[in-house]
Formats: C-alpha cells, structure tokens, sequence
C-alpha cells in the first residue's frame, strides 16, 4: 500500500473522519494520513512534526473520548490498513499490526497456529488502542492479560530535535529501549508514539519458528547427527508440505484457547426482583468473586458478567462462560446455584456450547451504530456496601426524573491470573481488584446530551460517595482502567475528590510513565486528554 493522504476535498474523507464511534466528537482535521508500513509512519510522523502540526492515532476507531478527535488535531494518523498478522523472524514472536481487530487477530492466530492472546469481548476493537492500555477480557482470569504476553513493541517515537524514527523494545532485561516496551504495557494509547507492530510471546518460551524453518535449536552441533541424516531417513515425504505444520511449531509460545465455550444466561425480569432481590443478587455475584479471584483459584476458570440496564432496557442478565470440558462447568454450576441461592426469584436459564470461533467473534450489541455516549468505569477490590447497591437499583428504576432505557450499569470478572502479576512489573498497575464496574448511557439527539449526562455522572458519583465520587486507590477501591476513557477526571469541576486523574489510572506507576514519556517523547508530540505529562 501506497502513502496515502486524504483531505477534505477527497470523496474518502467523510468516511475515514467518522470513524470514531463516538458522536459526540464530530472529527475535523486537515488531513488523514493511511500509512501501510513502519517506513509510510515514520514519514507521516515527521510531515506533521515539520509542520507544527497537532497529531492523533487511530487505530479501531473505538475512544470513548475526544482522544483523537480534539478539535485541536490537524492531522490524523488512521493504521486501519495495517492490519497484518504473521511471524516475527527477528524476535521468533508472533506479530500483529495495530490496525487488525481484536476478532482478525483471534480468528488468525487460532487457525494457523492453534494460539490466542487474551484480549477484549468485542472483536470489532482495534489492537492499536487496546493493548497498550492493557487489555484483557474472557481468558484472562486463567491466562492474564493481554500485555501479560507482549514480547516488544516496533514504534514511531519522536526525540529532541524532531526527528522521527522506528525503534523496537522488548521486554528482555539488556535490551536499551525497555522502558518503552513496559510503558506500553498498561500507559495507554497515542501517548509515547506509535505503535506499528506488537510482538507476543509468553515469557519463558522459545522462539516461534517462522513458517518453513527450523530453529536454531534443531540445527545446534550434533542435532542432526550424519546418521540421522543417512539415505532414506529425511524422505522427501517426511518434509513434505505440512510435516512441520504451523501449529506443531508454535506449543506454548502463547496459550492455547479451548475448543469450546459453555454459556451459561441467567435472566430476571424486572417485575420479579424488589430492591432486597436485586441487593441480594449483586451481593451474592460480587462476594463470590471476592472469594474465588485469587490467582490459580478454581473460580479463575469462569469468564462472569452481570448486566443491570435501567427498568424497560431488557432483563438483568447474568453469564458465565468456561471451557467446555474438566473442571470449568462444575464451578460455573456451583457458582450459579450460589448467586440464585441468595435470590428468592427464580431466573430464565439458558446453555449453550459453542467452538471457540463462534463463541468469541460474536459481534457487540452496538457495533456498527454511531450514537453519542459516556461512559464510566472502576475497578473494584470489593463488593459496594448494601446501601450503595439500593442507591443503584433506585437510579435504575426511578422514572420520574430520567426514562432512556439506553442505560446500564455492568460488573465484569477481574482477577485470577491477572492479579499473579506485580503491580510494577507492567505499567497495568491494576493487580489486586476483583471486579471492573462500568457504566454507559446512550443517545442520538444532541439537545438530550446535558440528561444524559447527568444521569450517568450522579449515579457514578453517588457509587463512590464516600471516596470524594471517584474510585480512589487509596480508601478502598481500586482505580480506574484508561481503556475505558473517561475525561472527566481531568475536569476540577467535575472530579472534585482532590484525587488526581492519573492516580487513578496509573497508580504508584505514573512517575516512572513520566521518565518514559521525557525520554521518547521530550516535545510531547503525542498527547491527548489522558496522556502521561512531562515531568
């Protein structure tokens, strides 16, 4: 692929501009650069920075914020055509560019070489903007997170005078660029530079063999002694295509998904949980996952979320998922029978099994749809106290003042393996929570955006009311997750715990971001709402 540079003139550019889900934040930069290789990134990169030009990266497209779409950018870089999923001869890792979606780098990784990394729900998700703040998603109790696996990063990065250049960081200890590698390792997205392509490959294991070689291992001194080699023993047919098959070559370098997925739905209707049901329910889901989120836990083998929309937007809804086969659906029944125990209603129930395919590329409720939204989110190291649950279901139901059924709150599983990782040993300081609770609101008229707005925002405050209306680190809860971008913690007038934005995102990592961030990025070229600072 060609450079290619779309302005405002071009018939590409009103597609390309609204590519961003997010209505909110209508796009509008002179330009949008398509680059379709490291070399085309760099040149781009250093065309915006002779010109004086505010830069963004695009990557899926999926921001919650104005990350990319500040008014202020005047060029953005979109790798959607980068997309790419292969092998890494140099490193022996498996590399994915940042353009492909979550769901092309599942359904590749996984037909050629029986592998996955763990990484998002929704497979509609660019790899670009995920990774870097960490990742994670269904496999990621049993597995860790997606940066868990992050062998080294290639990458666009700016220095001093201007001058713009591709450098690789690895997480090996000798290897000179490793702060990069770690700072993209839970910093977020668009801050440091850009990323062209993610190497994966799990600590300890050796290198991925690229398609038709052998390793280096195989050809050591004496590996293939004379009387291996003797007439007739390498046939032509014993490497003949496919002997040594793709998946044969690639054992452990990453983890192996299951074959198939049982889903367990549980759904309650509105009309049949009173206020000490719905209590009792989120109580139960979320002390169980106090108890059973521990690293090598039996309950790490279950992928949990409990859906809580707003009264007449659908049942509250609880799944569970876990790998067809051993010990996984015997916790997930367990685990059911412990939640409806606490819950005098009685739910419909669904399971299904589905291969791992066809479990994990099913498409997100609103892929494809262009609405305006917020969203909020945090992560929990406990459950919410009973009042605060009741002070949610009464948000939930009350009508009188606020009626979009477009509007839920959400629990996700967090914890087993993920918390087996340091707090430091990643920039992904989030390694002691058991849950992620989200909230979202969706719309589509622009004279609704200040209801909505609020709604979200006084429910989320009143959550963590006792901790100043953010989820602070400090008294209790755990922070919050930058993938989830919420800019409203930038804002005095709207975050005012006294608990600065990236404490809650970063934690005790944030001063060593900032080192990062002056060595590789000293002009601060790439910057956003939620980018690390200078020091």
């Amino acid at each position: 692929m060609t450079h290619l540079i779309v302005d405002k003139a071009d018939p590409r550019y009103p597609d390309l501009a609204r590519r961003g889900i997010n209505a909110r934040f209508p796009a509008s930069p002179a330009k949008i650069v398509l680059p379709g290789e490291t070399a085309q990134v760099v040149r781009a990169v250093q065309e915006a920075v002779g010109a004086g030009e505010r830069l963004a990266v695009r990557s899926g497209g999926h921001c919650f914020e104005a990350l990319v779409d500040h008014p202020g950018t005047q060029t953005v870089l979109d790798l959607s055509e980068m997309k790419a999923v292969g092998l890494d001869p140099e490193t022996g890792a498996f590399a994915v560019e940042p353009g492909a979606t979550l769901g092309s780098m599942y359904r590749t990784l996984f037909l050629r070489w029986g592998v996955t990394v763990p990484a998002g729900r929704c497979p509609e998700i660019g790899v670009g903007g995920h990774v870097p703040g960490g990742g994670g998603g269904a496999l990621s109790r049993r597995h860790g997170l997606s940066v868990d696996h992050l062998y080294g990063v290639e990458m666009v990065v700016v220095d001093d005078s201007g001058r713009a250049r591709a450098v690789r960081a690895t997480r090996e200890p000798d290897d000179p660029h490793r702060d990069l590698w770690w700072a993209c390792t839970g910093g977020g997205a668009g801050g440091f530079g850009v990323v062209t392509r993610f190497l994966f490959r799990l600590p300890g294991s050796e290198r991925v063999l690229s398609e038709g070689a052998l390793s280096e291992r195989a050809l050591s001194e004496g590996a293939l002694s004379e009387g291996a080699l003797s007439e007739g023993a390498l046939s032509e047919g014993a490497l003949s295509e496919g002997a040594l098959s793709e998946g044969a070559l690639s054992e452990g370098a990453l983890p192996a998904p299951p074959a198939a997925v049982t889903r367990r739905t549980l759904r309650w209707q509105w009309a049949d949980l009173d206020e000490d049901g719905f209590v009792a329910l989120v109580r139960a889901f979320s002390l169980w996952h106090e108890r059973n989120s521990g690293p090598g836990a039996p309950g790490a083998l279950l992928d949990n979320s409990l859906t809580l929309p707003r009264a007449g937007g659908g049942p509250i809804t609880l799944e569970t998922a876990a790998e067809d086969g051993g010990a996984g659906p015997e916790v997930a029944a367990a685990f059911v029978a412990e939640v409806c125990r606490a819950v005098r209603a009685t739910p419909e129930t669904e399971v299904s099994t589905s291969p791992f395919l066809a479990a994990t590329l099913v498409p997100d409720e609103y892929a494809g749809v262009r609405g305006r939204f917020k969203s909020k989110a945090a992560f929990l190291r406990s459950s919410w106290p009973e009042d605060t649950i009741a002070g949610l279901y009464r948000r939930l139901t009350d009508e009188s003042s606020y009626r979009n059924p477009a509007a839920a709150f959400y629990l996700l599983s967090h914890g087993g393996a993920i918390n087996a990782v340091g707090p430091a040993d990643t920039a992904m300081a989030h390694r002691d929570a058991v849950l992620k609770a989200y909230g979202s609101v969706f719309w589509w008229d622009t004279r609704e955006d200040d209801v909505h707005l609020s709604w979200i925002r006084e429910t989320y405050h009143e959550l963590f009311a006792g901790t100043g209306g953010v989820p602070d680190p400090d008294r209790g809860h755990g922070g919050a997750f930058v993938n989830y971008a919420d800019a409203d913690f930038t804002d005095p007038g709207l975050n005012g715990s006294g608990v600065p934005w990236h404490r809650l995102y970063f934690r005790d990592n944030y001063p060593r971001l900032q080192r990062v961030k002056a060595r590789f990025d000293p002009l601060d070229v790439f910057r956003h709402a939620l980018s690390v600072r200078l020091p």
